[in-house]
Order: structure tokens, then sequence, then C-alpha cells
């Protein structure tokens, strides 16, 4: 084990049209990956993801799933070759179900399913265009929450995914969002604009949704994690499996607090932090939150052999 190492797992707006493609030619292992969820979800998941389109991959129902399967795709393809075990893992959001699997926490089959229903939980809970999420630059978080606060008027609205500093998405019902984008740009964001997402993710509205993931969670088995995962929720780590099915069900209707995640990696000796997943976008939010933590991606063969090395350094 590397006890500087930390893995990270990103969520959705990571996928992408041919993603691991290249991947997939010089490492044929991937591809059983997803023929496992595949056999799970009952349509070919590799197929979509190589051959849908852009809308395809984007239903919450389905993105879930690609993004799970592919992190822990690449999680196995680390394991086989021959990079170092963390000390530590954390995910975003979404991610945070890639971790468990990594951690032997839930079955990758398990997994699957369940982030399949958590994505059509999330899509039901709220009607179409009732919901609304905006990316808020350049104000501070305490700014962020005052705005969305003036703005809410007896709706919600709120900080939702504090993702860097100076880099906060907020959410809640579509009228109150744009209530809080005008206040934040009055307040002097840089930019404030809404996202190409229906459903206001990680609000109390998404309760209806935690609620039957809970149920489907409990009947689900869970183990002690085999390595320690930095939770969402409160950005510490947590051993006991009745416990982390709690968080997993919070996780949903609470903010993600990636800034106190990367934090904590750091607090507990991580100076390393490998994305294990399609994408970049955790290497770009971690250099900005820690930039004495080195990032690494494993999104193609020559960031994955760029990992390796630095992780066995």
């Amino acid at each position: 084990m590397n006890t500087r190492l930390a893995l990270v797992f990103p969520g959705q707006g990571s996928q992408k049209i041919g993603m691991l493609s290249d991947m997939a030619h010089s490492y044929p292992q991937l591809l059983e990956t997803f023929a496992e969820a595949s056999r799970q979800l009952g349509y070919d998941l590799w197929a979509l993801c190589q051959q849908g389109s852009a809308d395809d991959i984007a239903q919450t129902e389905r993105t879930q799933p690609l993004l799970l399967t592919a992190s822990v795709a690449l999680w196995r393809l680390w394991q086989e070759s021959g990079g170092a075990r963390p000390a530590l893992l954390a995910g975003h959001s979404l991610g945070e179900w890639s971790a468990l699997v990594c951690a032997g926490v839930v079955e990758f089959a398990d997994a699957v399913e369940l982030v399949r229903k958590r994505g059509a939980y999330m899509q039901d809970a709220v009607p179409a265009g009732v919901g609304a999420m905006a990316a808020v630059m350049g104000l501070d978080d305490a700014e962020v929450e005052r705005c969305c606060a003036g703005a809410a008027q007896g709706e919600v609205v709120q900080a939702v995914n504090y993702n860097a500093p100076g880099q906060v998405v907020i959410a809640g019902h579509a009228a109150a969002v744009q209530r809080a984008i005008e206040a934040c740009k009055g307040a002097g964001a840089k930019r404030a604009l809404p996202l190409p997402v229906s459903a206001p993710f990680h609000t109390p509205l998404m309760r209806p949704a935690a609620e039957r993931l809970a149920a489907d969670i409990a009947a689900t088995s869970f183990s002690a994690p085999a390595i320690p995962i930095i939770h969402n929720v409160h950005a510490a780590v947590e051993s006991d499996p009745q416990a982390i099915r709690r968080l997993m069900a919070e996780q949903i209707h609470s903010p993600v607090r990636w800034v106190d995640c990367v934090a904590a990696l750091g607090e507990a000796g991580a100076g390393i932090a490998i994305e294990c997943g399609v994408g970049r976008v955790l290497c770009g939010l971690n250099k900005r939150i820690a930039p004495e933590m080195a990032a690494h991606a494993t999104e193609d063969e020559a960031s994955l052999k760029a990992a390796l090395t630095a992780a066995a350094g």
C-alpha cells in the first residue's frame, strides 16, 4: 500500500460518446466489466456509449451505471497492472458508489442495479421543468449561500456542490434558481449560468428519491470497507456498514462537500490523487483545492501509465 495515495472517482458529467474506446483496444479486459454490467441491466452498455447519442447517455438512469462501470473497469485494470493499493478513496456524488465497490462494501452487480434505480428515482422525484441547477464562479461560499437565502422566497434554492474555491453549484426550484443566478451576478460573480440538467440534485426536493433508494439499500448486502472512504455528506470516514447505508441515502438530498473531502484526504496524508474514471474533472478541481497534491488521470493509456509510475514512486 502507498500511504500517500488516494483514488478518487468522478460523477455525472464526465460521460462522452466513444469513452475508453482506445483503452479497450489496448486492454480488452475492460470489456469484461462492461459485459458484466450489461447482463445486469439487460442492454449493451458498451454499445450505448460507443454508438449511442449524447442524449442517450445523458439520461440519468443510464449515465449512472455507465460511469460506475467505467470506474470499476479502470480500478480492475489498475489492480491487474500492479497499481499500488491506495490508502484512501473518495467519490464525487455518484462516484461515491464506485468507491464503495472498489472498497468491497458492495458487489459490483448490486451497485449497477442500485445506481440505475438511483438515477430513475432522482429523475422521477421532481417533474421536468420544475427544478434546475446552475454553476456559480467567482464568489465565496458564504456569499453564494446568502444569495440563495435571499432568492428562495418560500421555494428551495441552495448550494449543493462545493466543488472548489470559488466554484459552487446551486439547485432547487427553477424560478428560485434563476433569482439566485441574478443575485449572484449582482454580488459580483464572474459567471452564473444554468446547467443542462432537469432535476435539482442534492436538495431537499430529492428526499422522495432518497426514501425509495433507502429501501433498496436496506435489502442489499453491505460490508465494512477494506479501504477507508471519505464520504460526501460529512467529509469523514465511516466503517460501520449500517451507517454507510444511511449516508448513501442521505447523500442524494445533501450537498456534496468536495472541497472538504479533498482537504480530508490531505489531512490524512494523501499526496497523490488518481482520478479513476473517465475524464479529468476531479484533477482540475483538486488542483484548485490542494495544489500541493499531485493529480493524475486514468482515462487513456498514456495517463494510466503515468499514474501507475507516480503511485509507485
